[in-house]
């Protein structure tokens, strides 16, 4: 016995065909979204992670901050301290200064020279005095310039003709001057100097 299909086979494939295509198109969208899902949680944890890290540095980075601060104000602190205590050593090292200039200037003072003040600021000492001649002045100053351990670098601000009167008949010429001199610290003054290279001889 023969049998015939009369349905429309054509169309049972078509649709089958049709349903098939949008299973798979419903099964490649759901897969897509899962792997869509997946890597958004992924990266989510990764921002996380990083968010973490970065408070962690953050947090850190502030405790440096702190600690450098107060790195910053120890170190004010300490070179404060130290600026006073070179203050107080300066001043112990300071109170014989002005007996060893007095001593030094009446061992340098040559014959013919007179010191009418002194003022002294910081290190350096301000003469004023009246000479025989300018030639003493000169002498005075190279006394101070090279015989001197306690004074150093002797300047010449002033010198000027004067007249002295010794009594109503005796008037003297005189140089009236004003000079500088640097004074040396105690622990500067005791400090060995280095001797000066001897000076070659051509035979």
């Amino acid at each position: 016995m023969i049998l015939i299909n009369l349905l429309p086979h054509r169309e049972a494939a078509r649709k089958r065909r049709k349903e098939n295509f949008y299973a798979s198109l419903g099964a490649a969208a759901l897969a897509g979204g899962l792997i869509a899902g997946v890597a958004f949680l992924y990266l989510q944890a990764l921002i996380l992670d990083q968010q973490t890290r970065n408070a962690l540095l953050s947090s850190e980075i502030q405790k440096l901050d702190t600690e450098i601060k107060e790195i910053a104000t120890l170190q004010g602190e300490i070179a404060g301290l130290r600026a006073r205590q070179k203050s107080v050593e300066d001043l112990q090292a300071d109170r014989n200064l002005p007996v060893h200039l007095l001593n030094e200037l009446v061992r340098q003072l040559p014959d013919g020279v007179y010191l009418t003040s002194m003022r002294q600021e910081n290190q350096t000492v301000t003469l004023q005095g009246a000479a025989q001649s300018n030639e003493r002045v000169s002498e005075l100053l190279r006394n101070l310039g090279n015989s001197s351990p306690w004074l150093v670098k002797p300047e010449l601000v002033e010198i000027t003709a004067g007249v002295v009167t010794l009594s109503p008949r005796d008037q003297r010429r005189v140089s009236n001057f004003t000079m500088r001199v640097g004074v040396r610290r105690p622990t500067e003054a005791q400090k060995p100097t280095s001797p000066a290279p001897a000076a070659s001889t051509k035979g």
